[in-house]
């Protein structure tokens, strides 16, 4: 349990022939926001009364009906792998087949208690990997080789041998039902998704703006990928689903659907988290606001045709060090929890920062990135507008340098800082320039 020191459970091994047809399966992100992030924080904000002055009697009753469940508490931090699993032919929902294929979506994701905040790592695909056995591959393919024991392994050497403390695999199909079950997603749509592919029955029409989409939609928006930007832009788009579903969960309608939700999700799931630490995981999470959920993508590029024969995910070791040292509190040796308000702000010259005008004014990106090339920052480039006007800057923290993401927003004096990699994929920080500027620049 995690009320003293965590200790890792073995996990469990298996191994299965490759799947003779292959869908990707997003229910990973929906199992960290149904059970392990998004209702951690909206369960206490739904159940308190809206004006304190005029409580709810049933809603103070089932407050208190949560607090009695809740008083486990996690006295330290703890990492847990999430793979999200693809579906393989002819399995039953939570059999054991059903979460023995690849892991093509993978997460690990830190929830620690002295700094009341959750981190989410994106681990690429594609990463490329020695696996013991087999060669060189990609790290989805450990889970298909050698269950959670091999994949745990993998993720651990990939990570500078961090801990991984507890697993959750979840198998194809609980993306969608879950979207359905909470009525709908709100999503920006920034350009139309219009993709056809026979060989997996994938038709793909999505329009650009605001819209509220179904479950398959969803799984559309998640699985697209004809676009330049590959697996990393589908990480995106994971990331922006994953702030949707946080923020339809904080509606207090979805209250009633909670039980029918977390059962439901359950079928999906093979995790060693006991009830108990899952308790645990949910009394931090009670009082987490927004801000204090944090993601970032694992550093790194895309292989050339040179290098390999087929496409890989090469990781930025020094990126690496430096956001397991910052988001995990982990260095090479040992595990070592630092408050990350001692990382020095400071804004190093040659930072790449992309400027995105979302602010309607057609002028502001240029005066913005002239302003800051002026002061001697030569990476500063503008990329085209966002689509989606929107009234509050954003400091995207893109690489997860959130420190100097603290830093130019200390510089510009205006911003807010944005922990995901949701902004332009070169970049170091996106800086999306809402209607604020006007006031402040």
């Amino acid at each position: 349990m995690f009320l003293g020191s965590p200790v890792m459970t073995p996990p469990l091994s298996s191994a299965s022939s490759p799947p003779s047809a292959r869908r990707m399966s997003w229910g990973i992100v929906i199992v960290l926001a149904a059970l392990l992030s998004a209702i951690l924080g909206a369960v206490t904000a739904a159940f308190l009364p809206t004006d304190e002055n005029t409580p709810d009697p049933a809603s103070n009753v089932l407050n208190q009906f949560w607090r009695d469940r809740f008083g486990y508490k996690l006295t330290r931090p703890v990492n847990i792998l999430v793979m999200g699993i693809d579906r393989t032919e002819n399995t039953e929902p939570n059999s054991p087949e059903s979460f023995q294929g690849r892991s093509d979506t993978i997460l690990l994701v830190q929830f620690d208690p002295t700094e009341k905040s959750v981190s989410l790592l994106s681990i690429p695909r594609d990463t490329e990997v020695e696996i013991p056995g087999v060669g060189m591959g990609k790290i989805n393919e450990a889970n298909y080789w050698g269950g959670t024991e091999l994949a745990t392994k993998m993720i651990r050497q990939t990570l500078n041998q961090i801990s991984i403390h507890r697993y959750a695999r979840v198998s194809s199909g609980a993306f969608k039902e879950l979207v359905n079950l909470l009525g709908g997603v709100d999503v920006f749509v920034p350009n139309s998704m219009s993709y056809i592919d026979n060989t997996q029955q994938l038709k793909i029409d999505l329009s650009p703006g605001w819209q509220t989409i179904d479950g398959e939609q969803a799984d559309q928006f998640a699985r697209y990928r004809s676009d330049a930007y590959g697996d990393i832009g589908r990480i995106q788009r994971q990331q922006a689903l994953m702030q949707a579903i946080q923020t339809r969960l904080q509606n207090p309608n979805i209250l009633p659907r909670l039980p029918q939700i977390i059962r439901v999700m359950q079928k999906y799931i093979d995790t060693d988290l006991s009830f108990n630490e899952i308790l645990s995981l949910v009394n931090l999470g009670l009082n987490l606001e927004s801000e204090q959920f944090k993601m970032v993508t694992l550093p790194g590029r895309s292989s050339s045709a040179e290098e390999t024969y087929s496409s890989y995910w090469i990781i930025d070791e020094v990126q690496r060090d430096r956001i397991i040292a910052e988001y995990f509190h982990h260095n090479s040796d040992t595990d070592v929890v630092a408050n990350s308000d001692s990382t020095s702000e400071t804004l190093p010259l040659d930072l790449k920062i992309a400027i995105q005008n979302a602010s309607g004014n057609s002028q502001v990106g240029e005066k913005i990135a002239n302003s800051l090339v002026n002061q001697g920052y030569y990476n500063v480039y503008i990329v085209p507008d966002w689509p989606d006007e929107q009234r509050q800057t954003q400091i995207i923290v893109q690489r997860g340098n959130l420190s100097s993401a603290k830093a130019l927003k200390n510089k510009l004096g205006w911003g807010e800082v944005e922990a995901s990699s949701t902004g332009e994929i070169g970049s170091d920080l996106t800086l999306r320039v809402g209607s604020d500027w006007v006031n402040n620049f």
